[in-house]
């Protein structure tokens, strides 16, 4: 067997982007001229963020697993520099592919960049304009590193070409979201968790809280906990439960009364849980578009979103965290429809970038 053209090494640590990476390293794989070297950096470390993924999803364990895990924005972004630029400069990949806008893409594209190794970015040119968002700094300074820029929606394409980025290094390719979600659409069909939690489809509220914007701060985490157990009152809430927000909640003496919270669940669990609801409340970028994806309306608990064109289709509304009427947005979305369209391409997004990274 002849040896593979190229070597790619992918950086990922957290939940969504091990979504990601499940179809594209299919595709790298099916183009039979890549080899693919998978990076964990250990930024996402309980085994219900990180094991269950690599377990459900098939994708192959990491060959690194850097470890990483826990600690504030500078440490944790420092130690994955500090772990990643030696395996960089051993193995010397053709290109580094970095997926989202977590700590892991920002250390994977500045490690590569020093080293002046090609950068490749999956999900580029997203921005909410709100700098007070870790994300959107990781966002903007990966993009600006990058020397392939895989765009999954018309308005990223239009963000990148407005902050001068070269039109030859942006690809519009679609969401790589989009062909998990119909790989493993029929597995998911499969699972028993909604009978387990006593659960009717579509009579129910699914929602999620992580960002560190409500979290970490007093008056948007009580307003959101307040919010979701007034509309627990009328529907049931589910709510998996993140690490993060278990922890705010711990430290500022908060706990739901009626919402029902369970520990953070695998993708294919997720899935079930979303297809299945009623509306679905979310801070996550992910769990935005997986609504979409199967026609679930969603009230998104922020003041701002990346994914615009839900908002435009009528599929997706914002609630400001700390307003006055999030209950109301959450129940008044029942029953909501927006207008069919496809945003994200045709389910071939992983083809296409692995189509390109093989040159």
């Amino acid at each position: 067997m002849s040896k593979p053209a190229k070597t790619i090494v992918t950086i990922v640590g957290a939940r969504p982007q091990f979504i990601k990476v499940a179809p594209v390293s299919r595709a790298l794989r099916d183009t039979g001229s890549i080899s693919e070297i998978l990076v964990h950096t250990g930024q996402h470390f309980d085994a219900n963020m990180s094991d269950v993924f690599f377990d459900e999803l098939g994708i192959a364990r990491p060959d690194y697993n850097l470890d990483v895990g826990g600690g504030g924005h500078g440490a944790m972004t420092g130690l994955m520099l500090q772990r990643i630029e030696p395996l960089l400069q051993d193995i010397r990949p053709d290109a580094v592919l970095i997926y989202g806008d977590t700590n892991s893409t920002l250390a994977g594209a500045l490690t590569a960049a020093k080293l002046h190794i090609p950068v490749a970015h999956v999900e580029a040119g997203l921005r909410s304009f709100n700098r007070a968002m870790p994300e959107e700094i990781n966002r903007v300074v990966a993009d600006h590193l990058s020397d392939l820029l895989f765009a999954s929606t018309d308005v990223a394409v239009a963000n990148l070409l407005h902050e001068g980025v070269d039109s030859a290094k942006v690809h519009h390719v679609g969401d790589v979201m989009y062909d998990a979600a119909l790989l493993f659409a029929d597995r998911a069909k499969e699972r028993t968790l909604l009978a387990d939690l006593g659960l009717e489809p579509g009579r129910y509220v699914l929602s999620t809280l992580h960002r560190a914007e409500n979290t970490d701060s007093p008056q948007r985490l009580g307003a959101l906990v307040a919010a979701l157990d007034r509309v627990a009152q009328q529907i049931p809430v589910v709510l998996p439960l993140h690490p993060r927000t278990r922890g705010a909640m711990e430290r500022q003496g908060l706990r739901f009364e009626r919402v029902k919270t369970i520990d953070p669940v695998g993708y294919l669990d997720m899935i079930a849980l979303e297809s299945n609801a009623a509306v679905i409340a979310t801070d996550s970028g992910g769990v935005q578009k997986e609504a979409f994806f199967y026609a679930v309306p969603c009230v998104t608990l922020r003041d701002e979103t990346e994914w615009t064109e839900l908002i435009e289709l009528g599929w997706n509304q914002l609630a400001a965290p700390d307003g006055p009427a999030i209950s109301e947005q959450i129940l008044s979305a029942v029953g909501r429809k927006g207008t069919e369209a496809f945003p994200y391409g045709n389910g071939d997004a992983a083809r296409l970038i692995a189509e390109k990274l093989a040159g």
